[in-house]
């Protein structure tokens, strides 16, 4: 096969073309996936009529995370499952990389427990605080994320929010 000659044109289009070629490959390479799975995956599970629950996985969303959502009636045995005691209960409860998160905790506790990975059983928000991620209310409580065990009744601060 024979090949034609380019013109001056020609080879600065061809050359444009390999250029913006090769920018797109090394952004594609050095860029964040924008995959679903990107960033760490919560399992949520929520009780069906909840909507606050939904809020806070948006809030999670938001922050990087991937929130798989469950819906059941089965919230109580979940909590036990999971070594909840009513101290420490809320209304969702969600399992990530090891851990469990209980109720309405801030995604920047979520990120700051995976990345120094504490020997606890998972982060608690008891009740349903106003004004934490999901009970944007327009009422503010002053809240403590607790971070705890299984043996132990007795769980350490990880985080306070006061307003």
């Amino acid at each position: 096969m024979k090949s034609l000659p380019m013109n001056r044109k020609t080879r600065k289009v061809t050359a444009l073309s390999l250029l913006a070629g090769g920018a797109l490959a090394l952004y594609l390479a050095v860029t964040p996936g924008t995959s679903p799975q990107a960033g760490p995956v919560v399992e949520m599970y929520q009780d069906p009529n909840c909507g606050c629950c939904g809020a806070w996985a948006d809030h999670l969303e938001a922050e990087g995370f991937t929130v798989e959502r469950h819906k059941t009636r089965e919230m109580r045995d979940i909590k036990l499952e999971q070594g909840l005691t009513p101290e420490l209960a809320s209304c969702h409860t969600a399992m990530v990389d090891g851990y469990v998160i209980e109720g309405h905790v801030p995604a920047a506790d979520i990120h700051r427990l995976l990345a120094e990975r504490p020997d606890v059983a998972g982060l608690a928000v008891p009740g349903m605080p106003h004004g934490s991620p999901g009970m944007e209310t327009g009422r503010y409580d002053d809240y403590q994320v607790l971070g705890w065990h299984r043996d132990d009744r007795t769980p350490e601060i990880f985080s306070e929010y006061t307003h």
